[in-house]
């Protein structure tokens, strides 16, 4: 039966209920502003009405800023977590899969397949799995809330650029909570800077298409710095009693320099030459992973500033070359 009691608590109160239009009115007023700002910076009414229609504050994308988990990984549990045989036979079926487009994506911008499959396995799962929120209203909800709502906002305005020269619908534009897009899972500022049209469709198609997926990654990496065919680092094992204090992205010195320390190849070779540089890295410290890494390595780090991330595009890439 349900007692007055139970009406009561199921009805909103009256200052929730103010709550709520006074964000709704604010959400309006802010999406006011930023249109008038985007008309003077080029965007049409039309892309603009396109955009926001039915636009309202999304509250999962709140929910997922404000909660966002706060530990301290450590490498092995990351390796775990991400370097899984699943992972891996997965980057193999699709390698083999697209075996023509990697071929003449490192033909036009000489970067290396196996990174570029390490990168699109990371960040999609080869494409399975690329956020369903609608980009335009995350970064929006993202832009209104206050926090860091100047970066959002400058993804908001190169999200509606994006849509303005008709590369996606803004249905078609989803990503995840915070705003990165497609396979790739580019910022909107990012797919301008790096997003291609390689299969010549007149469109860059980072959700749908595997040429522009796959040369965006490379654009990317060959912008960032890549050199063809060298390595990005490997791992190495250390002699005993080696003065782990060496260790860091900052200490680079020449590859001979390490190996008259007794520093030695896992593989049965060195991946570079003598006199290429080089850092020491111990994502756990001493005892665990060793990795000598080369200048490689920090193109890497550009897509994403984590040398966790980057060891993990490295190892996956190198697994699925294998």
């Amino acid at each position: 039966m349900l007692t007055r009691r139970l009406l009561l608590a199921a009805v909103p109160s009256a200052a929730a209920i103010t709550r709520a239009e006074a964000a709704t009115d604010s959400f309006a007023a802010f999406l006011a502003g930023f249109r008038a700002e985007a008309s003077r910076a080029g965007i049409s009414a039309a892309t603009l009405d396109r955009a926001f229609a039915g636009v309202t504050p999304n509250a999962k994308v709140l929910e997922r800023d404000r909660h966002q988990p706060e530990f301290t990984m450590t490498w092995a549990r990351y390796r775990n977590l991400l370097l899984t045989d699943k992972r891996f036979a997965e980057g193999q079926s699709a390698a083999a899969q697209n075996r023509a487009v990697f071929a003449a994506v490192q033909q036009r911008f000489a970067v290396d397949p196996e990174v570029i499959a390490g990168i699109w396995g990371l960040e999609s799962e080869f494409g399975a799995h690329t956020g369903d929120f609608r980009v335009v209203e995350a970064l929006a909800t993202l832009a209104w809330d206050g926090r860091r709502a100047k970066f959002f906002r400058g993804e908001l305005l190169a999200a509606l650029k994006i849509l303005e020269h008709g590369d996606v619908t803004p249905a078609h534009m989803t990503g995840s909570y915070a705003g990165a897009m497609g396979q790739p899972q580019f910022m909107p500022s990012s797919y301008l800077r790096y997003a291609v049209d390689f299969d010549g469709t007149g469109r860059r198609d980072i959700w749908t298409s595997r040429p522009d997926v796959l040369g965006s990654i490379a654009n990317y990496l060959k912008q960032s710095g890549w050199r063809a065919g060298e390595a990005w680092g490997q791992p190495v094992a250390l002699p005993a009693g080696f003065n782990d204090v060496q260790a860091g992205r900052d200490n680079k010195r020449p590859l001979s320099d390490w190996a008259a320390q007794g520093v030695r190849p896992i593989a049965r070779e060195w991946k570079a030459t003598a006199a290429s540089q080089a850092a020491l890295l111990l994502p756990d410290g001493a005892p665990g992973d060793a990795f000598l890494v080369y200048p490689n390595f920090q193109a890497i780090r550009r897509y994403n500033p984590s040398d966790f991330y980057a060891l993990g595009v490295g190892l996956l890439g190198d697994g699925i070359r294998a």
